[in-house]
């Protein structure tokens, strides 16, 4: 069955707000089985969107449409798709109430503008508006159907996922399962990842089973196993065995699978060890903190960190005697210093050069990452590329790495490969 997606909104055509809603929609379709060859964006324009509501028909079995549902006078989808439907809109008197009751529960007055969430295409369904004022709409279009949802995107995955995959799981005509894994690498460029696969990719030719590579930023390169088959259990087989080959050709640069991020894997790691940890940093300035406090619970296992920005700090606070503090050994100081100060078990540090200017005779994006881990210290500098928030949020998640290598054992746990390279 194939689907089509279309973003509606003129603030996505600008680029005022990224359109994550039609990447989360593509997911959740691979996810269940479902083709989608087209997602399109179009501004608020009752003539462009009907006409990109109609180019995605022409091939379509379905549409999935998100925004436009407000009640504000820019927000026409709903006309546009009676039009393309051939059905007037009436007001819904179930949503009305809804919509009332939504106002009045949370004591706010209602404008006149809200009761446009209530009309809807004659014949069309609704879709229960349980996180915003705005409903769903189930809307056939002869044999075809569009499903609109709103444009906030906690308000869409619900209706995504409760009420819309179902209904085209319902309207499917064929048994074909198609599952994705994607397996999350840090560390390693991503031609020197596509070279270590290329014995998979040889083998996998004219197969049910394609492999993509993501570079993903701040999130590392991903690699995307997808199967098309008609047995779930054969196709999470299938992805079992690939994610197996990819791990023997890749080792330890896979660091987790799907949603994991480099922060839940350290915190699973942590937890299931009983070791402690805390930070203390320069350059990033609290970063790798804050992305360690964003994992629940984090309290049993995270104790803290000191953000030593200060030359002063850092050996006041921390121990560190080395006049010259972009190095191993104020690294490995600061990382011995925090363990001590706070009691835990494995400390890290970081420290460096953001720039824009030079330090200490060092280049811009020269990063060393201490870590001190049951009775040893050790630093390695790496080298990093991009303007100071780029080189900043780069050491965060490379010393995020550091610590999950030492946490994991790997004989990598004491060195880094060179993020800006393929070696």
């Amino acid at each position: 069955m194939e689907v089509a997606v279309v973003a509606i909104g003129t603030e996505l055509l600008l680029g005022q707000i990224v359109d994550s809603n039609s990447a989360r929609i593509g997911q959740m379709l691979a996810a269940n089985g479902f083709s989608s060859h087209l997602q399109l964006k179009v501004g608020d324009n009752h003539e462009r969107i009907v006409a990109a509501l109609e180019l995605a028909l022409h091939d379509a079995d379905a549409v999935i449409t998100s925004g436009g549902l407000g009640p504000t006078q820019d927000d026409i989808t709903r006309e546009a798709i009676a039009e393309v439907a051939h059905r007037p809109l009436r007001e819904d008197a179930g949503v009305r109430a809804v919509i009332e009751d939504l106002f009045a529960q949370r004591g706010r007055p209602m404008s006149a503008n809200n009761y446009r969430q209530a009309l809807v295409p004659e014949g069309a369904t609704v879709i229960a508006q349980r996180k915003g004022t705005a409903p769903g709409l189930v809307v056939p279009v002869g044999e075809k159907v569009i499903f609109a949802l709103p444009g906030v995107p906690y308000e869409l995955d619900d209706m995504l996922a409760n009420e819309v995959l179902a209904e085209l799981r319902a309207r499917r005509r064929d048994d074909t399962v198609i599952r994705s894994r994607v397996l999350r690498t840090w560390g390693i460029g991503e031609s020197r990842l596509a070279e270590l696969m290329a014995p998979r990719f040889e083998e996998l030719e004219g197969s049910n089973i394609t492999i993509a590579f993501l570079a993903s930023g701040i999130e590392g390169v991903k690699v995307r196993f997808t199967v098309s088959t008609t047995d779930v259990d054969e196709a999470i087989a299938l992805l079992d065995h690939e994610e197996g080959q990819a791990r023997r050709l890749l080792g330890d640069a896979i660091f987790g699978v799907d949603d994991d991020t480099l922060e839940s894997v350290v915190a699973q790691l942590a937890l299931t060890q009983g070791v402690s940890v805390a930070v203390a940093e320069s350059l990033t300035g609290g970063m790798v903190a804050s992305q360690l406090v964003r994992v629940p619970g984090a309290s049993r296992w995270f104790l803290g960190g000191i953000v030593s920005y200060a030359s002063a700090v850092k050996e006041e606070l921390l121990g560190v005697t080395t006049s010259t503090v972009v190095s191993e050994e104020a690294a490995c100081s600061m990382a011995e210093g925090v363990a001590r100060l706070l009691g835990s078990e494995l400390g890290a540090s970081t420290t460096g050069v953001a720039g824009p200017e030079i330090i200490e005779d060092q280049p811009v994006g020269t990063v060393w990452i201490g870590m001190s881990y049951r009775g040893r210290s050790a630093a390695r500098k790496v080298q990093l590329l991009g303007d100071r928030e780029r080189i900043r949020t780069y050491a965060t998640a490379t010393a995020l790495d550091l610590v999950r290598l030492t946490l994991s054992g790997s004989a990598r746990g004491f060195g880094l490969v060179g993020l800006n390279s393929d070696s």
